[in-house]
């Protein structure tokens, strides 16, 4: 979004939209409200997302950047251009919650935090509504029974559109579309189901490996996105760079799902699927390099003493690879830039507050930690704060770099995701 479109956001947002961004932009987390009104100046990397839009195949990319230097922001305006081209949208911060290792709990999360672009309400939800109001011999039932017989997907899945399809059983309905959203689901319920609609002879299934389970509720689940009327699904992986926090095993395994996530594991295609993540700066030369944590080095040979992990070797590289290569830049700010913003910025606040805030004076240069867009949003909305409740205050800003922390996290180290927990 250009600066003349901003401006007119701001025109035309009431009191309360003005007050969700700000509190937004004094946290630091950038909300849909915040990027409509703000805009954006990363015009390449914005040019390179419409491009994976335009191309809606499996594919991704990487931006890169220091802290504070607009990455969450860029990922919040992925997420509006989406939006804007029908396509479902979900964002995900990598943490603890959320382990980029573990395919099955990000899986869920995207779920849980997907965005439509015409409806409001859970995605499984919206989408289940939309199977039990199709015809009965639906795409997506095809679609499902023919991946099932191809090998690709268990015959569950065929089995509980079906069911969803036909029955209007709620403990079915509801049990199903906690399993399309990354739990799990008894095969006896399956089972009843299919008799009550007189399929139980139709489905020859067994219950699918645990570790099986999530890469197929991803290749279902993006289906159905297509089939409910979406282009497909955007998913935005937010703070890669939490990965150096995990062992070197967990390591190689987040890699192997960059590259799962990018289109670029041999073998595993999502069509539909569109992913843009965000990283640090300088996370490969911290973790990857022979420099840093040397997980060009290591990571390989400790894949391969693991029974359950050794196939992973050659996607582990292929995430390493496009970290080390392919990310994408932010551009640091001019001083132009800057005031344009707080300018917009000073607009949103009077707005907000109904007051008439007084022009800052700005630090020229776009250099260091001080000359980061978060720096000078966050400090613009802090004095005009001070100045507000406190009449006559001349506040001035002290400045303290945040600096990324590579260090392993022993409680990270400690989980086992194979374990059989419930997704």
């Amino acid at each position: 979004m250009n600066g003349g479109a901003a401006t007119e956001a701001i025109r035309s947002a009431s009191r309360l939209d003005c007050r969700q961004a700000l509190e937004a932009l004094r946290n630091g987390v950038p909300n849909s409200l915040a990027v409509r009104l703000l805009g954006s100046n990363q015009e390449a990397v914005e040019e390179s997302f419409r491009a994976l839009l335009a191309a809606n195949r499996h594919q991704g990319m990487l931006v890169s950047g220091d802290f504070g230097s607009g990455k969450s922001h860029a990922l919040a305006h992925f997420q509006e251009l989406a939006l804007a081209q029908n396509f479902v949208c979900s964002k995900v911060a990598i943490s603890k919650e959320t382990p980029l290792y573990h395919l099955g709990w990000v899986f869920k999360a995207a779920v849980e935090s997907a965005r439509m672009p015409d409806r409001g309400g859970r995605l499984m939800d919206e989408l289940g509504e939309a199977v039990r109001n199709s015809a009965r011999e639906s795409p997506l039932l095809g679609w499902a029974d023919s991946a099932a017989e191809q090998g690709t997907l268990s015959a569950i899945f065929p089995a509980t559109v079906a069911i969803m399809d036909r029955s209007g059983d709620p403990d079915h309905c509801r049990a199903i579309e906690s399993f399309w959203s990354g739990g799990r689901i008894y095969v006896a319920q399956v089972r009843k189901g299919l008799r009550e609609i007189g399929l139980g002879k139709h489905y020859r299934f067994t219950a699918p490996r645990v570790s099986e389970l999530p890469p197929q509720q991803l290749r279902f689940a993006t289906e159905l996105v297509r089939v409910a009327g979406y282009k497909g699904w955007v998913i935005l992986l937010d703070e890669i760079e939490l990965v150096a926090s995990y062992s070197i095993l967990q390591r190689g395994r987040a890699y192997a799902e960059v590259a799962r996530w990018l289109g670029k594991t041999r073998g595993q295609s999502y069509p539909g699927l569109v992913v843009a993540g965000s990283v640090t700066e300088d996370f490969a030369s911290a973790v990857i390099s022979p420099d840093g944590k040397q997980d060009c080095d290591n990571v390989a040979p400790r894949l391969r003493i693991s029974a359950r992990h050794a196939h992973l070797v050659e996607a582990a590289r292929a995430g390493m690879t496009a970290l080390q290569g392919e990310c994408q830049g932010l551009r640091a700010p001019t001083d132009a830039e800057v005031a344009a913003t707080v300018d917009r910025l000073r607009a949103i606040y009077a707005k907000a507050h109904d007051c008439s805030p007084r022009p800052l004076d700005l630090d020229s240069g776009g250099a260091g930690f001080e000359g980061r867009m978060r720096y000078k949003v966050r400090a613009a909305i802090n004095k005009w704060d001070l100045i507000r409740l406190v009449p006559g205050a001349r506040p001035a800003t002290e400045y303290e770099p945040y600096s990324p922390d590579y260090r392993e996290n022993p409680d990270l180290g400690n989980l086992d995701p194979d374990d059989d927990f419930e997704l």
